[in-house]
């Protein structure tokens, strides 16, 4: 689905500010995939889906998607294929919008559109269906306005409004960092159905060392802008946390102290 090839990025290059975000970096993203991505702070985990998504260049490598050579394409010819969902519930979304339109936007994405702008009893009705397996009570709240539900329900709505047009990859940027922890067990419990049922192929940067193995086919460890760890199938399931942190110390010669990853 999406491979990565070399791939180098440093911030302030030739500056006393020079920081190598990533460092000649190879990943092969398979169809269907739901990788978790872990990793203290600054070791270039958001980094990555910026170069993915094309908000910021690459310096140097290839980034290839389905075969076709996107390491040039602008961002947003990019938001045709890719979805993604921020840490900060209020950034998916439109909050002085209705639901509805919120969610008409999302369905017309990479779609050319006419003058008109009228929403359809049809789309109405496919917008209920999707809101209803949400289980948030949303789906007879479809003229409400965005900025009257809670952070939570937001990022609810932002994952479904992500995923409506079944995107070649969704990007999950620690998108329940920001929850509390009932409402950030509802939103993975949301994310987890969405993937699965629509078998979306997922990147998701997590500090949460049990949801990252709790979640997902394949979990990814980084530090210093490098893939230090790479494990899938049995032998995720059998991780622990601890075993995690031993791995981060034998793989990176270091220990890992980052209280909000420990505490995850």
């Amino acid at each position: 689905m999406l491979e990565l090839k070399g791939i180098s990025k440093t911030f302030n290059p030739g500056t006393i500010n020079e920081k190598k975000a990533i460092t000649n970096l190879d990943l092969s993203i398979l169809e269907g995939d739901f990788i978790t991505v872990i990793g203290s702070n600054g070791a270039g985990k958001s980094t990555i889906l910026n170069l993915i998504s094309g908000v910021i260049p690459i310096d140097s490598g290839k980034m290839l998607l389905e075969n076709q050579d996107i390491t040039n394409m602008k961002e947003f010819k990019r938001a045709a294929f890719l979805g993604r969902v921020f840490q900060d519930p209020m950034l998916g979304t439109a909050g002085n919008m209705m639901l509805e339109e919120n969610l008409a936007m999302a369905n017309r994405r990479g779609k050319s559109r006419g003058l008109a702008w009228g929403i359809t009893d049809k789309e109405r009705g496919l917008f209920k269906e999707k809101l209803k397996t949400l289980d948030l009570g949303l789906e007879d709240r479809l003229k409400a306005k965005v900025g009257l539900l809670s952070g939570g329900q937001r990022q609810a709505v932002t994952l479904l409004m992500a995923t409506l047009q079944q995107p070649k990859l969704l990007l999950l940027d620690e998108h329940t960092a920001a929850l509390d922890p009932k409402t950030a067990a509802k939103v993975l419990e949301v994310t987890d159905n969405l993937v699965q049922n629509n078998r979306l192929t997922t990147l998701m940067i997590t500090h949460n060392m049990r949801d990252a193995i709790r979640l997902g086919n394949r979990l990814i460890m980084m530090n210093q802008g490098k893939i230090i760890y790479d494990v899938e199938g049995e032998e995720k399931k059998n991780l622990t946390v601890e075993d995690l942190l031993k791995k981060f110390e034998v793989m990176s010669g270091e220990e890992l102290t980052n209280d909000s990853l420990l505490l995850g």
